[in-house]
């Protein structure tokens, strides 16, 4: 049983014992209740029952690309031989459009701003469990499905708990070989879905942001998606830049609502959408200044690294 040490300045240590979950149920609970986990998924529906599937998944939801995501959820360490019934899982979900398009409309508080293409979405799988082995990742790049495999575990002092979150990363290959099937989002994926102005634009802020993080000195990594390219300080995005139309685009702040309201005197937000928990400031090419934008990039970073009190 592994120890977790909290050492916080001028205070006393707190000794945490590993604390597992009790069933696949409280686990599946804390998970659907901590969004922040799977912070760019909307969860329309838990235990999915119906149809001619021969399982049932754990969660189904949209992420903000507007693929359908499948999230299973083991409470015991997990190895290859999960990957067959997520596979199910996925093949249901990519046969049946009108099934997923019922649970969406049916589900409350869904966000207005997701684009789903109900002819050609794309399958996410989730997988989620106190501990993985490699083999699981190793098999998971040889198929044709965007996977996450995300380890979870916890800690506890009385009511408070601490959760160890990683997703497993693939180990950097002697060869790299394509991988058939999955899309890659770059210049030229945008020039054909956005504005090819508006593209060449959108590079440019990336571009600009980028080098504020650099002078920053932040870690963050930058990767793109189908609607929006993110900064990254592990697989939680900080902030961003998100398409809203075929010719326009915003910042994102991912920030607690009242920390947004109280930039509204300094900066003109758009919007501020709840689902995501992130603030949108609309960028005008060639106007907008990245540099304007510097107090709200500081504040989502200290946000997401816990630097804010």
């Amino acid at each position: 049983m592994a120890n977790l040490f909290w050492k916080r300045k001028g205070e006393k240590t707190l000794n945490l014992l590993s604390t597992p979950f009790s069933s696949e149920e409280e686990f599946e609970k804390v998970i659907f209740e901590t969004k922040e986990i799977l912070e760019d998924i909307f969860l329309i529906k838990r235990q999915v029952r119906g149809g001619k599937k021969p399982g049932i998944p754990d969660i189904v939801g949209i992420d903000s690309d507007g693929n359908v995501c499948i999230v299973e959820m083991k409470n015991v360490p997990v190895d290859a031989s999960v990957i067959p019934q997520v596979l199910e899982y996925a093949f249901w979900a990519e046969k049946n459009p009108d099934s997923i398009k019922t649970l969406w409309l049916e589900a409350p508080g869904r966000p207005e701003d997701v684009s789903i293409s109900w002819e050609n979405y794309e399958v996410r799988i989730i997988m989620i469990a106190p501990s993985i082995e490699r083999s699981t990742l190793e098999l998971v790049n040889k198929i044709n499905y965007s996977v996450d495999l995300i380890e979870v575990k916890r800690w506890m002092e009385g009511q408070n708990q601490w959760l160890l979150v990683n997703k497993m990363e693939p180990e950097e290959p002697k060869k790299i070989k394509p991988v058939r099937g999955l899309q890659v989002y770059d210049r030229a994926f945008y020039k054909s879905h956005y504005n090819k102005n508006s593209v060449k634009a959108f590079f440019d802020y990336v571009q600009k942001t980028d080098a504020l993080i650099k002078s920053k000195g932040w870690q963050l990594e930058l990767k793109f998606n189908k609607h929006y390219c993110g900064f990254k300080h592990g697989f939680f995005n900080a902030f961003g830049i998100k398409w809203i139309g075929s010719k326009t685009f915003a910042f994102f702040f991912k920030l607690p609502k009242s920390v947004a309201k109280s930039q509204l005197q300094e900066l003109n937000m758009d919007r501020y959408e709840d689902q995501w928990k992130e603030a949108v400031y609309k960028i005008e090419p060639g106007k907008t200044k990245v540099r304007t934008f510097v107090p709200l990039f500081q504040k989502a970073f200290d946000n997401l690294t816990g630097k804010t009190e």
